[in-house]
């Protein structure tokens, strides 16, 4: 089967936007948006972060494109507009927490194959 080579500029973009992704606090920021709009403080709260940074977070967020916000009130609540986005950050979160889990599971399992070793003088 054939397939076209993406455009510079796309690759460009793409890159650009991985890299935000990069940043752990922008990517738990993104994950907590993916299930469910937010306030800062709501945010700064959940991911655990300063008021300031996380809003400094959002605002780059928000330039590139892969959040959004509306008004409500005095509140600014913010959201991820692009199901893509979603998607692409809840699979590598999930392929990454399932790799994970079994690998703790099989050292889980090495560890309770393995007789108990003993210290001496313990």
């Amino acid at each position: 089967m054939a397939f076209e080579d993406p455009a510079a500029e796309v690759l460009a973009h793409a890159a650009e936007t991985f890299g935000l992704l990069a940043s752990p606090a922008r990517l738990h920021l993104v994950w907590a948006l993916a299930h469910g709009d937010s306030d800062v403080t709501g945010l700064a709260e959940r991911v655990g972060g300063a008021l300031p940074a996380v809003s400094q977070h959002l605002t780059k967020l928000k330039l590139a494109g892969l959040v959004r916000s509306r008004r409500e009130g005095r509140r600014q609540v913010y959201f991820v507009d692009d199901p893509d986005v979603v998607d692409v950050v809840r699979l590598a979160m999930d392929r990454l927490t399932d790799r994970r889990d079994a690998s703790h599971r099989s050292d889980h399992a090495a560890g309770a194959a393995r007789p108990a070793t003993r210290l001496h003088g313990l």
